[in-house]
């Protein structure tokens, strides 16, 4: 790989945030280095490729006409990695992923280690953070994937689904709920309920599926609200309300009989976890393996 493609990406970064402080947060250099980067490529084409003179950074048109083949080069570098990777059949890099908190807690730490044993030369950085962080992180070039539960409408994010979900009712095994199996949505008004933050993908569904069935969110009995799902679960098993979670995040709490979990005969409440992508993204050999790795990966049978 040349090292040229440093310069590049220092130049991309520049172009797409027009701005060197954030460009230097993506690509993880200085600001004066991504200076000198951006300094030695319009030395060595004698032009000028942003104009700094209004206060705000913008493409001359010799900057312009470098970007489109930036762009390119770097597709050609990334693909060029990719088939020679193949042909040696040797798979490396680095992959940072952010995943929203049901994903990353409960879904992923299994799957990343049937990863890293077929792909021991891949490094793996995992952040957590809810649904609309890390849509936030991706946008600034912070992770190269998302895995988010949730709706996220961004004309720069491609949103694809790889596995369905269900959010189950959970609460004590002594709750009176327990028993009862034709239980309606109206009935979370009636009961201290535990949720999240805003912003979090499950609170974000239940408050629609109430409005869907002409219930205010607003009218919930929310003595609790807690930035973490394992948080809930010990809030719940001490009797402090009820709360709806993820199935794959009460599995451990049922199987011991700590938590029981029941479902409303209104509502199911289902949704998509979606792989979040750039659209003008490089898929590097890493991702993509990952990628095809995540729709393969036997994920019941793990339960």
């Amino acid at each position: 790989m040349s090292m040229d493609d440093h310069k590049l990406k220092a130049f991309c970064a520049v172009a797409e945030t027009r701005s060197f402080s954030k460009a230097s947060e993506i690509i993880h250099l200085t600001q004066p280095a991504v200076s000198l980067q951006i300094q030695a490529l319009e030395e060595a084409y004698e032009t000028k490729f942003f104009d700094r003179s209004s206060g705000t950074i913008t493409l001359t048109k010799s900057g312009e006409l470098f970007y489109k083949y930036a762009k390119e080069i770097l597709s050609l570098y990334a693909a060029a990695d990719r088939e020679m990777n193949a042909l040696t059949g040797l798979v490396k890099g680095s992959l940072s992923i952010g995943a929203s908190s049901t994903i990353g807690n409960y879904l992923l730490p299994p799957l990343l280690v049937a990863f890293r044993k077929k792909y021991p030369k891949i490094n793996v950085n995992l952040q957590i953070g809810n649904t609309k962080r890390i849509a936030e992180h991706l946008e600034a070039g912070d992770i190269d994937l998302g895995l988010v539960e949730g709706e996220i409408v961004k004309h720069k994010l491609l949103s694809e689904k790889f596995l369905e979900d269900e959010l189950v009712l959970v609460m004590p095994p002594d709750h009176p709920w327990a028993t009862r199996k034709n239980l309606s949505i109206s009935a979370l008004l009636e009961e201290p309920f535990i949720c999240r933050e805003a912003g979090s993908g499950t609170r974000q569904m239940i408050e629609k599926h109430l409005s869907q069935q002409n219930l205010s969110p607003s009218k919930m009995h929310i003595p609790l609200m807690l930035g973490s799902t394992e948080a809930i679960k010990r809030a719940v098993e001490n009797g402090m309300g009820v709360s709806i979670l993820s199935i794959w995040a009460v599995k451990k709490e049922v199987k011991q009989g700590s938590l029981k979990t029941g479902t409303f005969k209104d509502v199911k409440f289902t949704r998509d976890f979606s792989i979040l992508r750039l659209r003008k993204g490089f898929a590097t050999h890493a991702i993509n393996e990952f990628l095809e790795f995540l729709k393969i990966y036997p994920y019941e049978e793990r339960y």
